[in-house]
């Protein structure tokens, strides 16, 4: 029996091993061309989107290009180019692109002669060839001179046919556009138009992608979280379903862009590669008919900004978008992930630092999890103290297995041991592990959240590594930090508290454990090594009082 629990933990530490190396050995890694699909009947074959020449030009040579509407907020700042009225320069004001307080702010999306453009339009499709709609090649008149919270932005083009368009865009303090489109129909004749809108975004094939966060794209289709990879793409071109509610469009780690569908009517859902290194998720909606004489609208929304849980929260509540959270990758453990970030962010308002929240959090969990630790390690205890006896018998039926293994349990039962408690600290871990694993890689309230000292990132790994003190060139997997190596030695302590297991394999195999943990993880979040560090510290003083109240050496 006690053979078959050591087994037991060898094999669940050595598959949290594989997980975790797998995920940090393994990341996955320009023409205009979108295409809003057209397979509905109705619809016509007249391209939807202009083509344009291949982008050649700076971001901000590519932004002269056109006459723009300038936009703002408390969060966002860019322009609209009044041409096809497209969302294609936004940059997020809260957030910098490294850590110096003077470098340029993240920038999501860009213009289409840029390299690499992101960009969304929203539009109208029809079914007769004969009537002119705007398209991106449109270039509208606008009534206003800036898009604000305050001062809403209004667009308008005449076909020439007897339709009159008005685009009416808003935008609120944070990350969410509300585009109302307005038909007035002053022929003579009904008319019937299919909403539409489509993001497209051209991506570096050299861009790296981790497998920890999802980053390409994704949506909630019928209620069911859809993360479509990049690589899908080579078996097919497109992916297509049909929605009603939810939302689709590209997610990366941090940042995400996305067209909210609308609930209470059916939309054609279309995720594309439309050309070399270009993507497009994009809809068509139901018709909605025009009368002679009459005015129709069409009401859209598009979130462009920062992966904030507290707020893609408030989004999904206030606004009805069914699981919008679901745009952060919370993992397998959504239950417990989710609660841990609220937490992490409870202690940090409370605390002021997320280093120290963190730690706080860590002590927490020890407290909650102290009853069940506690008849572990005391069993764990009486092990230790019983290992000379256990060494006799292994020594007196070295040469028949059956009888040590009944002698064995013998002995426990009299000690009153239970050889697999042992076992269960670490099963709880497990999922504790990976949840607070994912917070720490998938929270945007994390990144580059100082701690003290030279930790500066709590979401980048520990930068005072060994090569930053010696000046020695060292390979990049054993260049690890000052925290790591600190990890790397309470685990070591702790590890010299328990028993030593009987097999001298598996003796071998628990004493490299420190040392492998200590470089896999140098290279992971420093909040989630500076976790580790103080969980193990905890359980060394806890397991060390629980041997001095047994008398255990």
């Amino acid at each position: 029996m006690k053979e078959e629990m050591k087994s037991l933990y060898v094999a669940i530490v050595l598959s949290l091993a594989v997980i975790l190396a797998t995920n940090w050995l393994f990341p996955t890694k320009k023409t205009e061309q979108n295409n809003v699909d057209t397979n509905i009947e109705v619809v016509s074959n007249e391209p939807l989107v202009a083509n344009e020449e291949e982008p050649i030009l700076s971001t901000d040579d590519a932004l002269k290009a056109d006459k723009r509407i300038p936009l703002e907020n408390l969060s966002l700042v860019g322009s609209l180019r009044l041409k096809g009225a497209r969302f294609d320069d936004l940059n997020l004001r809260k957030y910098k692109q490294t850590l110096d307080p003077n470098s340029e702010d993240v920038q999501l999306l860009k213009p289409a002669l840029s390299n690499n453009p992101y960009y969304a339009e929203f539009g109208l499709l029809s079914g007769d060839a004969s009537i002119k709609l705007p398209d991106a090649s449109t270039v509208w008149s606008q009534k206003g001179k800036k898009l604000s919270p305050d001062t809403p932005l209004l667009l308008e083009w005449n076909n020439g046919q007897g339709l009159k368009f008005i685009r009416k865009i808003s935008i609120d303090d944070n990350y969410m556009f509300t585009i109302e489109q307005i038909v007035e129909n002053n022929t003579v004749k009904d008319v019937t138009l299919y909403p539409y809108a489509l993001v497209n975004r051209t991506l570096s094939a050299s861009e790296g992608r981790t497998k920890v966060v999802h980053e390409g794209m994704v949506g909630v289709i019928d209620s069911t979280l859809k993360e479509i990879k990049l690589d899908d793409f080579k078996k097919k071109e497109k992916q297509e379903f049909s929605s009603e509610g939810g939302w689709l469009g590209f997610s990366d780690h941090y940042w995400l862009s996305a067209l909210i569908l609308n609930n209470n009517t059916k939309s054609k859902v279309k995720f594309a590669k439309t050309a070399e290194n270009s993507y497009q998720a994009d809809f068509v909606g139901e018709p909605i008919k025009i009368d002679a004489g009459s005015v129709g609208t069409f009401n859209g929304k598009f979130f462009a900004g920062a992966k904030e849980i507290k707020l893609l929260d408030s989004y999904a509540k206030n606004l009805d978008i069914d699981k919008f959270d679901l745009a952060v990758d919370f993992g397998w453990y959504y239950f417990l992930t989710k609660p841990f970030f609220y937490i992490l962010d409870f202690l940090y308002h409370m605390i002021g630092n997320m280093g120290w929240a963190i730690l706080l959090f860590a002590a927490l969990l020890r407290l909650a999890m102290f009853p069940v630790a506690n008849k572990s390690f005391e069993s764990m205890s009486k092990m230790k103290k019983v290992q000379p006896k256990i060494q006799e018998l292994q020594d007196k039926f070295k040469n028949d297995k059956n009888k040590l293994q009944q002698e064995m349990m013998n002995l426990y039962r009299k000690e009153k041991i239970n050889p697999a408690s042992g076992c269960l600290p670490m099963l709880i871990q497990i999922p504790v592990f990976f949840s607070l694993y994912k917070v720490l890689n998938i929270a945007i309230e994390i990144r580059q959240a100082p701690f003290v000292g030279w930790i500066k990132d709590l979401s980048a790994p520990d930068p005072l590594t060994i090569s930053a003190i010696t000046h020695l060139p060292l390979p990049s997997f054993l260049d690890i930090g000052l925290w790591p190596i600190l990890m790397g030695l309470t685990m070591y302590i702790q590890q010299k508290l328990n028993p030593k297991p009987a097999n001298k394999d598996q003796a071998r195999m628990f004493a490299l454990m420190p040392i492998v943990f200590m470089f896999m993880l140098g290279h992971f979040a420093s909040g989630l090594v500076i976790y580790w560090t103080l969980s193990n510290i905890l359980s060394i003083l806890q397991q060390r009082v629980i041997m001095k109240k047994l008398g255990v050496d």
